[in-house]
């Protein structure tokens, strides 16, 4: 049985990632992976990245719009480019994307198979097999339009794919993992994540195995391509999915305080005054972005060491790096830079047999966690409001501009 975990409501939202927040979005990431390749192995972020919770809360971190679909694509892309020079050194390949891309998928394979010593044939068939289950075997109204297929030099791998419904404004995204799969066609997704659309043809559900069973009969009589010989060879036994998690992404755009655990956002601001000074004395003394940088290592860290249950609240990881609409505020670009800087250090340390500065991130979580039952602090909205007046003195930027030049524009609606 492949692990699931959950599903969730993603409203459909156009517009692009900005060139200067996509080369920073490649940077984050890609230390971001190194980071749990290094405590926890190649394994673990094949399975974060097939739970749909942790997935949206690690684009949010990075700047993306914490709520919406986008997320699957710029993080995918942002992945892809970020660890393409690491692949040797990681052991771990991105392939496929959206449109044009996703249809690559195949020939990447195959060229990364010849290149590291892995089945390139069993992987492509596996990704075509999975494309093929979500868009003919679950009939869910969504089209697919974006896959993307994350493989490690062992052969282990996981599937992110998405699908659109133009009519409702609303996508729909798919998780694979490889590990103990047992069937293409009966329950095999990590999770699927979307919008809760009543009734949908779902052949992958166990219930519908005499459903399958009798289709696969007649398509052989009519004989059957290589793919439905293939469902019918690979349909074995397996064990019911349990009652999983709805994570339901909102339709409105700004983030809210009901959208977040605040106790949480307590805990992790506490963590960076008390740890701060301790273990970032140096990092402080930068003026104004210091103390502001010690928070979003710390919600940066959580991405890396967290567990599941911490990510039923992605938007909250939004207020590490803000977002590219300028919601919950503008990215803080001289905090961003310094994160990705503070965290390419120990990640360059620990590579060499020196890991004070990633374990010191560490502690910065831990004691996150261990304060958030007690600590208080500030509402979310005047925690936000500070954000959003110390915004122009960070580098404050969206795709509306630098915050410091439409500080001036302050009663024109943002839309």
């Amino acid at each position: 049985m492949t692990r699931r975990s959950g599903s969730a409501d993603l409203p459909l939202h156009g517009g692009r990632v900005p060139q200067w927040l996509a080369d920073r979005m490649a940077a984050l990431g890609a230390i971001v992976c190194q980071a749990i390749v290094h405590h926890y192995g190649r394994e673990e972020l094949l399975a974060r990245l097939a739970h749909p919770f942790w997935f949206q809360a690690f684009g949010s971190v990075m700047g993306m719009d914490w709520h919406s679909s986008g997320i699957t694509t710029s993080v995918i892309g942002a992945l892809k480019r970020g660890l393409a020079p690491l692949g040797g050194e990681l052991g771990l390949h991105v392939c496929g994307g959206r449109g044009r891309h996703s249809r690559r998928t195949p020939d990447e394979l195959m060229a990364l198979g010849q290149r590291v010593g892995f089945d390139g044939d069993a992987l492509t068939r596996a990704s075509r097999l999975v494309a093929k289950v979500d868009s003919a075997a679950v009939q869910d109204g969504f089209d697919l339009y974006l896959h993307g297929f994350f493989v490690a030099d062992d052969g282990r791998w996981t599937v992110v794919q998405q699908g659109m419904n133009e009519t409702k404004r609303q996508a729909r995204r798919y998780h694979w993992h490889s590990e103990n799969l047992a069937s293409f066609v009966e329950a095999p997704h990590a999770a699927i994540d979307g919008p809760t659309q009543g009734q949908i043809v779902n052949l992958t559900d166990k219930r519908a195995a005499p459903s399958r069973d009798a289709q696969l009969e007649l398509l052989a009589d009519l004989g059957p391509d290589g793919v439905v010989r293939t469902y019918l060879d690979a349909t074995t036994e397996s064990a019911a999915q349990p009652t999983l998690p709805h994570l339901i992404m909102p339709a409105h755009h700004d983030v809210r305080s009901a959208d977040v655990f605040t106790r949480r956002l307590h805990g992790t601001l506490a963590a960076a005054a008390e740890r701060g000074p301790i273990d970032f004395p140096e990092l402080l003394l930068t003026p104004g972005v210091g103390a502001r940088t010690v928070q979003s290592l710390a919600m940066v860290a959580e991405v890396v060491h967290g567990a599941p249950y911490r990510f039923a609240d992605p938007a909250r990881f939004s207020l590490a790096h803000g977002g590219k609409d300028r919601h919950p505020y503008p990215v803080p670009i001289k905090v961003y830079d310094e994160t990705i800087r503070v965290l390419k250090s120990a990640v360059q340390n620990a590579k060499l047999g020196r890991d004070e500065e990633l374990e010191t991130i560490r502690r910065l979580d831990a004691q996150a966690r261990r304060l958030e039952r007690t600590a208080s602090g500030p509402s979310f909205e005047d925690y936000v409001g500070g954000e959003r007046a110390a915004s122009p003195a960070l580098g404050g930027r969206s795709v509306f501009g630098w915050e410091a030049d439409l500080v001036g524009l302050a009663a024109t609606p943002v839309k």
